[in-house]
């Protein structure tokens, strides 16, 4: 097909660049802390299986041991009670896992304060700028938090208050998922929502208004600072896990050089 040829020739010629935005998966990559009685997330573990020795002489393997929800992740509607009866990881149609996508840059909002929270007129504003956001696509918000990835306590940025890390309105959670034609929401932080959204009304609202609305989350992403703010396309590629309310996921984006 000539298309796809074209394709494949822009990225032989470098006119595409394929840009990685997923954190690498390890034993220190941060996950979320919740406090009790609430159960958390597992850590990434890998166990050898055999390593070119009597186990297995010619090969090496490991088994993983590892959340749905450990490091850049895909979240389905049936991660929460809000979308319990919308689709899980394996139900997500493949043909949505190529979207195109759009940036929000708010890195200098976000290293002022760690609390920033986007809003309805901060999308607005945008676009007014650049234009209306992707209809079946993604809003990826940026917020530089992807510099601390590989320090868990900078990164989850915790104190005896809580979390402190930047996030989405209540307001403007519900604007997303109701009235923007976006599919999903992708973040650099460790969930789509911000570290103080415990204590929202009601708590937590990216996830309970999105993926109520049968949208998704992406979640650690990393590199938003290689994208422009429209153009580039996001292939996600989540597990498919029958029954499954997440999946770590590999996060590419095709940006034209």
């Amino acid at each position: 097909m000539p298309v796809l040829q074209d394709l494949l020739d822009a990225l032989r010629a470098r006119t595409i660049e394929v840009v990685d935005l997923t954190a690498p998966l390890h034993s220190g990559t941060p996950i979320l802390q919740l406090p009790p009685p609430f159960a958390n997330a597992s850590p990434f573990e890998l166990t050898e299986i055999s390593r070119y020795d009597e186990r297995g002489p010619a090969w090496y393997w490991n088994d993983i041991h590892t959340s749905e929800h450990t490091g850049t992740h895909f979240d389905v509607p049936v991660h929460w009670v809000t979308g319990k009866d919308g689709e899980d990881v394996a139900q997500v149609p493949a043909a949505r896992l190529l979207a195109p996508a759009v940036v929000l840059d708010f890195a200098a909002e976000s290293a002022k304060d760690p609390d920033f929270l986007l809003e309805v007129d901060h999308v607005r504003a945008w676009e007014s700028e650049h234009g209306p956001l992707p209809d079946g696509g993604w809003l990826l918000y940026r917020t530089g938090w992807d510099a601390r990835s590989e320090d868990a306590a900078a990164f989850l940025n915790a104190d005896d208050t809580g979390p402190h890390t930047p996030g989405i309105s209540v307001e403007c959670a519900k604007w997303l998922a109701e009235e923007a034609p976006v599919m999903g929401l992708g973040v650099e932080t460790v969930g789509t929502d911000a570290g103080g959204a415990h204590s929202f009304d009601p708590p937590f609202p990216c996830h309970s208004f999105l993926l109520g609305a049968g949208k998704y989350g992406l979640t650690q992403l990393q590199n938003l600072a290689r994208l422009p703010a429209t153009g580039a396309v996001v292939i996600a590629g989540p597990l498919p896990i029958v029954g499954g309310s997440g999946s770590p996921a590999r996060v590419l984006a095709l940006v034209e050089s």
